[in-house]
């Protein structure tokens, strides 16, 4: 089936910096929306992250068109003022109160263009909090996913910006539904999404184990885990493995297809809930078995099996990866500096349609020419511009 991305034709005007905000743009850009990425005279700052920040602009900025220009100057403003003017959506994650200050808050821009719908993405929904700075790393520690990620002790953040993604998701949600509504009613309006509500949403359904329990869980390496083989073991060549077997009929399956008759005739091994009180010495047991396998031999027995298995892996492992390199999940992609590489896809398809990377991400001010031609701008207008300071070199 042939499918037009389900959000061409709408336009979207993003202000954004880091992860929360350039990953909601990423995401109504891989849509289909034509996403014009705002940045200052001298790029985004995110260009220039070092560290576990260096890839962060390359990976949420594609799919883009981006402009570099002094918003601040008066001709700058007014090139802005322009766009928004007939914009769909603004997309925006600057401090609390920032945009209002410069005149770009909700109700200034709902008078400019009354279709237009905002989606502001901060560090809290508004209450107590609304005006504190926040990130990722500061909302996994307030909303406990640090605590739960970590030993006892041990505070630690997960292993990627997980909170920031999940925000940018919901504030691409957000706008989705409001350009529904905005459809309905001929009005935007202003759409919310905030990290620590996210990372709150996360923790459902540990405050659910907390009511149902009357005790709140412990951190996930010291958990009782609700399946008595759910372990990383290792291997006769030195590599870990990741088994689990949750139901009876894996564990039946396991037995025989691994070779263990007297676990499985074993009554005090019947259900998973025996298998559950038996770990301490069930695992060991198993644990054993596996260290005598090379890697290989147990993937290929797992798979016969039927149950379910992963060697625990790198990021970078995934460059490889069989499945990803067979469906395409990752695309060629040439990163600001000319870097080469291959980065993922939106996780989803739509009757058989998976968004596409169409546009690597922009150099600094790439498409000024492009996007003020379509605003109206000649090329004397431009000229001037550039020369005034206003539009990057």
């Amino acid at each position: 089936m042939s499918v037009t991305p389900p959000l061409k034709g709408v336009r979207v005007v993003e202000m954004t910096h880091t992860i929360l905000g350039p990953s909601c743009g990423m995401v109504l850009a891989d849509l289909g929306a034509e996403v014009i990425k705002v940045e200052p005279k001298d790029g985004d700052r995110t260009r220039k992250l070092k560290g576990f920040g260096a890839g962060f602009f390359g990976y949420f900025n594609r799919n883009k068109k981006g402009i570099a220009l002094d918003v601040d100057a008066p001709a700058g403003r007014k090139v802005l003022e322009r766009l928004l003017a007939e914009a769909d959506v603004l997309v925006e994650n600057f401090a609390p109160g920032s945009m209002a200050k410069r005149g770009l808050g909700p109700d200034d821009l709902a008078k400019l263009n009354p279709r237009l719908v905002y989606c502001a993405l901060k560090g809290f929904l508004p209450g107590p909090y609304e005006k504190r700075p926040a990130l990722d790393e500061v909302v996994q520690m307030m909303g406990g996913l640090a605590y739960m990620t970590g030993p006892s002790g041990r505070p630690l953040r997960a292993g990627t910006s997980v909170v920031d993604i999940l925000g940018g998701l919901f504030g691409a949600f957000g706008t989705v539904l409001a350009l529904q509504q905005r459809d309905r009613t001929g009005r935007g309006g202003l759409v919310e999404s905030a990290l620590f509500e996210s990372v709150v949403f996360l923790m459902g359904q540990h405050l659910a184990i907390t009511a149902i329990n009357g005790a709140p869980p412990p951190p996930m390496p010291e958990r009782v885990s609700s399946w008595a083989v759910y372990d990383t073991f290792a291997t006769a060549d030195g590599r870990q493995l990741f088994i689990g077997i949750t139901s009876d009929g894996q564990w039946r399956r396991f037995c025989e297809v691994f070779g263990q008759a007297d676990l499985a005739g074993d009554p005090r091994l019947a259900t998973n809930n025996q298998r559950i009180e038996a770990r301490p010495w069930l695992v060991p047991r198993i644990a054993t078995l596996f260290k005598g396998m090379p890697a290989e031999e147990i993937e290929r027995l797992s798979l016969a099996a039927d149950i379910s298995f992963a060697p625990v892996a790198r990021p970078h492992d995934l460059f490889e990866h069989p499945h990803l390199a067979a469906n395409g999940s990752l695309a060629p992609t040439t990163l600001p500096g000319g870097v080469q590489t291959r980065l993922p896809l939106l996780p989803l398809q739509l009757f058989g349609w998976r968004p596409p990377l169409v546009a690597d991400p922009p150099s600094v001010g790439q498409h000024n020419d492009e996007v003020l031609a379509a605003l109206g701008y000649d090329e004397a207008a431009i000229a001037a511009l550039r020369r005034e300071g206003v539009l990057a070199a």
